[in-house]
């Protein structure tokens, strides 16, 4: 890679194309070996694991393996596809719980000490000058304790603030009495601009995850996850998306936007680095790819790819060449040739010295690093793509997550391996019960052929008349029976069975089985299993949240945060993983808000409530979208300041003295029974300008029932 073919761009240095494609890349392909070599050493080191996949898929699919041998007495072949059921189940019921909301399980949020931006700012629409002297000599900091030397400045207001608004400067501006810190007062408005940020970076997050379809690649991670033990996904990856548009005029004209992209990755078709246990131990990863003409064309319309060294592979013709597992899983035994290419995508870590031996030209910039973190594309002894991994932090982007932690291997246990012994055990016995119940159901029949005339048929059916020799003694046809015992084959079977549930940590009433008996015959009983059969479920959602949702949610953060000039998104912010949090309903996370709200109602614990974020929670728990049901600062701040000019221009009538019942108001009555500040109307009776009915009077007042002698 000489310096004329390299340039730097966005911290990223690539191989340039070449333009001519008769020329050899010599200095680049001597690194094509190191990259087989890895693959091959990938390829070596996980061919047990293959062994397992290949089982799971066959109990899946129904399907024996060549290692069960049938007798010549065994005439069943039944395949009794428990495997299928449970895994299915499990399937969904990830698949329910990761998108009980009906988006992609992330979320955005502040740290819980932001830095470069203010956690939370307050108005007072019925002070607007609340900052006093008094104020500020008060201990009460955004951040903690005073003399840390974190304290805003005395009297800092919006107009000194500056930046610590992040993206809420310029709106903010204008609004008096703006001040730091969480509002004191009942009426106290409080925002956090650290939150505006935080969502407004969600929703661009969720938009992108839709754009990619991410939804259902994670509902193809999580079926390989239930399968096989371990799912795989990748991104996020610059790709151009059209969009399809037509001119006033009718001719197409696609849009063409670049966005991040994320996808799923077959594990058959996933090689990581032998020697680590997860990705943040692993050194590099090679994806292999089965790419048709058209596709792999199509990667010249990605970045950094070089037009003529794909050019120069379809001239090689197809290279693909099935793996020995592929065969194995193909229904049609029959070979026929693969019109595909066979691409390794390689990303991971290089020793500078590694490139050096094999004679690749190192950029002054970075030749005294250590290692180089690449991503190479090879394909028919050609390099597609050389470029230094563009992402900062530098980062593999891959995320294998498994269905149960194997602590000692990369790829984890899935529920069909769990179920293998106790589904070889159903498919015996059920075997056993068939081939029993197929002998027991027909009689043998013995014939004693000196005792019938000879030259007759000797099969056997209703009405069959045979004609016996003339005095010969004794039965000439005898029946034998075998015995039934496909009732203890069966009983076998069930305890299997049972056995499935238990080594699967899936009960059968989960995905519909019918005739529960026990505790489960009430609705609270089989609500109680249910939670209890819940638990095995949060542990693998557990898994999801740490292995994928939470570091893919982070590689698109900061994505976002390098390549997106947007500065409303910026912040001291944090991405978290909600499937976990999504085994609670919607319904109950609703209700707990309403709560919450009913117990802050109260004036001397409304200071401490963040309502804005109380009402944006409810009203996501509610499948509504925050940011339209709910108003922002600015918004919130011209809202109440109508509010108080509303009432301004019609205060509240005041009772007059001398009104008459219906002309006044319901006043407050004060501990003897009258109104307090209104005009005293005779004991017992109504008080002027009012509509109350007074107190009861009180002994020895008029009126009083239980008064004696005159009044």
């Amino acid at each position: 890679m000489e310096e004329d073919n390299v340039f730097i761009e966005d911290e990223s240095i690539v191989l340039e194309d070449t333009e001519e494609s008769s020329v050899e890349d010599d200095k680049t392909n001597n690194i094509i070996p190191y990259i087989i070599g890895r693959y091959k050493r990938a390829e070596d080191y996980r061919q047990q694991d293959e062994l397992r996949w290949l089982d799971a898929y066959r109990n899946y699919r129904g399907i024996y393996g060549p290692d069960v041998q049938f007798t010549e007495a065994e005439k069943s072949r039944v395949f009794i596809k428990v495997t299928k059921t449970k895994t299915l189940a499990a399937y969904q019921q990830l698949e329910s719980i990761m998108f009980a909301n009906n988006k992609f399980p992330l979320t955005v949020d502040p740290t819980e000490l932001p830095e470069g931006v203010v956690a939370d700012v307050n108005f007072d629409p019925n002070e607007p000058d609340q900052i006093k002297e008094s104020d500020v000599d008060k201990e009460v900091t955004p951040y903690g304790f005073k003399g840390d030397g974190k304290e805003f400045p005395k009297g800092a207001t919006s107009k000194t603030l500056g930046e610590m608004l992040g993206p809420l400067t310029d709106k903010l501006k204008d609004i008096d009495g703006l001040r730091s810190g969480t509002g004191l007062t009942p009426t106290a408005v409080t925002f956090s601009p650290a939150m505006v940020a935080a969502k407004k970076m969600q929703k661009k997050i969720q938009d992108q995850l839709e754009e990619s379809n991410a939804s259902k690649h994670l509902r193809n991670t999580a079926f390989e996850m239930a399968l096989f033990g371990t799912g795989v996904m990748k991104g996020p990856f610059a790709v151009d998306k059209e969009y399809p548009h037509w001119d006033d005029e009718g001719n197409y004209k696609p849009r063409i936007k670049t966005m991040p992209m994320c996808d799923s990755v077959s594990i058959w078709n996933f090689y990581p680095d032998p020697d680590a246990n997860n990705m943040d131990e692993a050194e590099y990863v090679i994806e292999r790819h089965k790419m048709s003409r058209s596709q792999l064309r199509a990667l010249k319309r990605r970045p950094f790819f070089r037009s003529n060294a794909i050019d120069l592979s379809l001239q090689y013709g197809e290279s693909y060449t099935k793996e020995w597992w592929e065969q194995a899983m193909e229904d049609d035994a029959a070979e026929v040739a693969t019109e595909r290419f066979e691409v390794l995508e390689f990303w991971g870590f290089v020793d500078t010295e590694i490139l050096e031996d094999y004679n690749v030209d190192i950029p002054k910039e970075l030749k005294n690093a250590d290692q180089l973190n690449v991503n190479v594309w090879v394909c028919n002894g050609q390099v597609l793509r050389l470029v230094m991994n563009p992402f900062n932090p530098q980062i593999i982007p891959y995320y294998a997550v498994p269905y149960e932690v194997n602590p000692y291997s990369f790829f984890g246990v899935g529920l069909a391996e769990n179920m293998d012994d106790t589904q070889t055990l159903m498919n015996g016995f059920m075997r056993m019960a068939v081939d029993n119940a197929a002998l027991s159901g027909n009689l043998l029949i013995e014939i004693d052929e000196n005792n019938l005339v000879p030259g007759q048929d000797l099969s056997v059916y209703p009405g069959k008349v045979f004609r016996r020799q003339g005095g010969a003694p004794g039965q000439s046809i005898f029946g034998t029976s075998f015995p039934n015992v496909s009732n203890e084959n069966m009983q076998m079977f069930d305890k299997a069975r049972v056995l499935a549930d238990e080594s699967t940590g899936l009960p059968s009433f989960s995905h519909g089985q019918t005739g529960v008996s026990g505790v489960g015959r009430t609705a609270s009983g089989i609500s109680m299993l249910m939670s209890a059969a819940n638990g095995s479920i949060r542990t693998v959602i557990k898994n999801v949240d740490d292995y994928l949702l939470g570091p893919i949610g982070k590689a698109f953060f900061s994505f976002n945060m390098q390549f997106d000039h947007d500065p409303e998104i910026k912040g001291d912010l944090e991405v978290k993983a909600r499937g976990t949090s999504s085994l609670m309903a919607n319904e109950v996370r609703s209700q707990r808000l309403m709560q919450f709200l009913q117990v802050v109602q109260n004036p001397a614990l409304a200071p401490f409530a963040k309502m804005d974020y109380v009402i944006r929670e409810i009203a996501e728990s509610m499948d509504l979208d925050p940011d339209k049901v709910a108003n922002s600062m600015s918004e919130a701040a011209i809202q109440a300041e109508i509010l108080k000019k509303f009432q301004e221009a019609n205060p509240p009538e005041q009772p007059q003295e001398g009104a008459e019942g219906a002309q006044g108001g319901v006043t407050p009555q004060g501990p003897a029974g009258g109104s307090q500040g209104a005009p005293q109307a005779p004991t017992g009776g109504t008080p002027a300008g009012g509509m109350n009915v007074g107190g009861a009077p009180t002994p020895g007042e008029q009126g009083f029932s239980g008064n004696t002698g005159p009044q």
